[in-house]
């Protein structure tokens, strides 16, 4: 059986997400995936990047790691989606992405692709479940297949008990979020496998 293909896409403002996603592809790759870490492309403007020294420090930690491409989103059978709440919502630069992949949607590309998310807020009701709920609802016009933690292991209550993907308070990604995190990504390489089977 071939290795199912997954990609860890993230946005990480000041690293917590960043933290959530090298989790996801080290946990992804030990379950049997071949595992490519993406991260998504900065569309805030310089200056304010560079004039918030936590930002910018993050900005050039994660300078090497490749950007997300539509190409990326082709090559891949599954997905690992993690990125900030913003309002309620994922942070504007993931969705900047998303919104250039009409073409290969169009074409049927993102159809039957596994895909489950994780995000992190300031405080525990700062929207993290709106911010999943809301990258699944567009995974639903891809086409693609949501598999979500549920309560499929001690792990997700141990971490908060978020049945719709991991969710972290900003800068807080502990032992037990790892261990929630490692879950849902053997989680969605197990149902890649059997998509791609």
């Amino acid at each position: 059986m071939s290795k199912p293909k997954i990609a860890v896409i993230f946005y990480s403002t000041y690293g917590t997400n960043h933290a959530i996603a090298e989790a996801a592809a080290k946990a992804a790759e030990a379950a049997g995936a071949e595992v490519r870490l993406f991260r998504v492309a900065e569309t805030a403007p310089a200056a304010a990047v560079n004039g918030q020294p936590a930002w910018k420090a993050q900005a050039d930690k994660t300078a090497a790691i490749p950007v997300v491409t539509p190409d990326d989103m082709v090559w891949a059978d599954g997905y690992f989606i993690s990125a900030p709440t913003r309002y309620g919502v994922s942070a504007s630069q993931l969705r900047a992405f998303i919104d250039t992949l009409g073409p290969v949607w169009q074409k049927g590309g993102l159809t039957n692709k596994a895909i489950t998310a994780t995000t992190s807020a300031g405080n525990p009701h700062g929207g993290q479940e709106a911010t999943i709920l809301s990258l699944y609802t567009t995974a639903m016009h891809w086409g693609a297949i949501i598999v979500a933690p549920g309560y499929t292991d001690d792990a997700i209550s141990a971490a908060g008990g978020n049945p719709y993907g991991y969710s972290a308070k900003a800068g807080e990604f502990d032992d037990k979020g790892r261990a929630a995190v490692a879950h849902q990504a053997r989680r969605l390489v197990e149902m890649a496998k059997k998509l791609v089977a």
